[in-house]
Formats: structure tokens, sequence, C-alpha cells
């Protein structure tokens, strides 16, 4: 086992505020701990509003730098969690203003709630050896992905927090400074116009979507360290 790893395990026990703590005296793997505990919210947040993988993933980076280089910043009557979202949402939320420009809300709350009102379910893949069958579940995953992807930004950004993250509605209310009954219109509204536009076997495929395979994980994580490094030298 490799010295930070075992390091990295020492620590998995303690609470944000302790983290944090070794966190600003630069302890490597308090920060990699860090980061590989909130990898996988940030990069599906960042990318559920900029729909890019290599620029959510810049964006997770730059999170993580910011936070690195201000942890005073942090309180501990917050969630780290919440700290690092908020952060790598204003930062996604900053490029997206920069790309075009600014979203009507209002026009977008007001789609005509026409059609059927249930909820989407969304039960886990199932996991097998069938080669057909993982192939299949992978197009499907994809396909789930790309209708996402052509969601409204504000209903896209709660249907990911909320449904693929899991989120409770309040903290998804909180993250995006919104009223928890506009957080339940939006996700009504999201689920309603993905099921116009899929079939409903694609739900199966939920929890497969965006992957966040350990590679990208170890290598924002990786990318992070070094830039850290480098900032100090």
């Amino acid at each position: 086992m490799k010295p930070e790893t075992a390091a990295t395990i020492q620590l998995d026990g303690l609470d944000d505020r302790a983290l944090v703590e070794r966190a600003r005296r630069q302890d490597g793997a308090a920060l990699r701990l860090i980061m590989e505990r909130h990898n996988r919210q940030l990069y599906h947040v960042a990318r559920s509003v900029l729909r890019d993988d290599a620029e959510a993933e810049d964006v997770v980076q730059e999170a993580y730098l910011r936070a690195f280089t201000h942890l005073e910043g942090f309180r501990s009557e917050a969630r780290l969690a919440t700290w690092l979202t908020r952060i790598a949402l204003n930062e996604a939320l900053e490029r997206l203003r920069k790309r075009r420009p600014s979203v009507d809300l209002q026009q977008i709350d007001t789609i005509n709630e026409q059609g059927e009102a249930r909820v989407i379910y969304l039960p886990s893949a199932r996991q097998d050896g069938d080669p057909e069958a993982a192939a299949a579940r992978a197009e499907i995953r994809r396909s789930l992905e790309r209708a996402i992807d052509g969601l409204p930004d504000p209903f896209r950004i709660v249907f990911v927090l909320r449904d693929i993250e899991e989120m409770s509605i309040e903290a998804t209310a909180g993250q995006l400074g919104l009223r928890p009954e506009t957080v339940k219109t939006r996700l009504h509204r999201a689920r309603r116009l993905l099921r116009q536009s899929l079939h409903e076997t694609l739900s199966a495929a939920l929890t497969d979507a965006f992957p966040f395979a350990g590679t990208r994980c170890a290598r924002i994580t990786q990318t992070v360290l070094e830039r850290l490094t480098d900032m100090k030298s």
C-alpha cells in the first residue's frame, strides 16, 4: 500500500472540520481525501451547467484550487460538500454567462404543463456479465445523457442534483438559491420533458449516466495536487 493511501485511510473517520484543519496545513493526504469524497458530485454539478465533459473537469479543478487557497473562508457550521458545490456551481455559471446571453428563467418556467404528471421511475441498472446486455445499456445511457443535455438549463441543473446526485429538495434549493417550491416545479417539468423524448425503458440507465470512472477522478485529484505544489514553489 502506498504511504499516501495508508494516510488517507487513517483520515477517513475525520469529520469536515478536522479534515479542513489538516488541509489548511497543506496535508496532502487530507487534500486528496477531500477531493476523492467530492469529485463525483462537483463534476456532475459542473457538467449539468456546461454540458461538456472536459470543461466540467476544468471547473472542478478550478473550484478545488479556489477552495484550497481560501480555506479560511470555510465556516465549520456549514457542510464541506455544500461549500465546495457552491464554489463549483458559481464557477460553472460564470463560464456559462461568458459563453452566451443570459437565460430568461421566467419564460422557461412557464413551459406548458399539459401532459401526464407521473413521476419518472429510475431503478438501478442491473449488473451482469452479458456483453450484449452491457452494450445495450451503454447505448441507452448515451441516449439518456443526450436527452438530459437537451433540457433547458434551469431544469437540467435541478434534475441532476435531485435525480442523479439524489440531493434533497431543501439542499438543491439552497445550492441554487431557489425556493423549494420552485425546485419541485422545475423537477416535475424536467421529468415530463424527458418522458416526452425517451421510451420508459431508458429510465433503467440513469444510475450509469455521466459515469465518473476512477481514471477521471484520479486525474482531477492528481492535477489539483500538482498545481497546488507549483503554486507553492
